[in-house]
């Protein structure tokens, strides 16, 4: 079930003096999670488990209006969102660039409809269009209710930043019977993962 239509734009709750995207969170999609917030190094320093990874890591460098066309397509593949919903982040990414800095990022932005456009400014889209893909965004946690025209941004969605990076871990599928235990090193050894089958 599409996520943004449990979402009504006029029951919204409304955060007026705390911003709730800025604790890490995991929105569900259909094949996979996407996680947002800080990212645990190599070696999880809560748990102290070592995790085995293999990366490739690639920098590409884009002029300004290249690098935000990326960011945006980046985030709406990673969050599968629909082609309105992608239109309209394409526009909640222009009025956040307008927005003041605060703490490095832009906390919250204003987003009204008026004048048959956004802020008063055309967008080429009605107003039941946007709001389509606004309620998209609030359902993936891109945005929350702060009051009726104001939205707290997820800092993680929403930069003014230089650099950006897309990460996709790629994860072995387990057969049903097939299982992955740690093996306990000798002290100082790294922690190690078995792949064991069970018949």
């Amino acid at each position: 079930m599409n996520m943004s239509l449990q979402i009504n734009l006029r029951k919204l709750e409304y955060s007026p003096l705390v911003n709730p995207l800025l604790e890490p969170s995991e929105v569900k999609l259909k094949k996979r999670y996407v996680r947002t917030g800080t990212q645990d190094e190599l070696v999880n320093t809560k748990t102290g488990e070592l995790r085995q990874t293999s990366v490739i890591y690639t920098v590409d460098e884009r002029d300004d209006a290249s690098f935000v066309k990326v960011f945006a397509a980046g985030v709406a593949a990673a969050f599968d969102l629909s082609r309105t919903a992608a239109r309209v982040f394409q526009l909640v990414l222009q009025e956040y660039e307008r927005a003041p800095m605060r703490n490095g990022f832009a906390e919250s932005i204003e987003l009204a409809w008026f004048n048959e456009g956004l802020s008063g400014q055309a967008v080429d889209m009605s107003e039941k269009t946007f709001q389509r893909g606004l309620k998209e965004l609030l359902a993936k946690q891109f945005l929350a209710p702060r009051t009726p025209s104001t939205f707290w941004t997820n800092p993680a969605m929403f930069f003014k930043g230089d650099r950006v990076k897309f990460i996709t871990e790629y994860r072995r599928k387990r057969t049903p019977g097939q299982t992955f235990i740690e093996v306990t090193p000798e002290p100082g050894a790294p922690q190690q993962a078995a792949l064991v089958n069970h018949d």
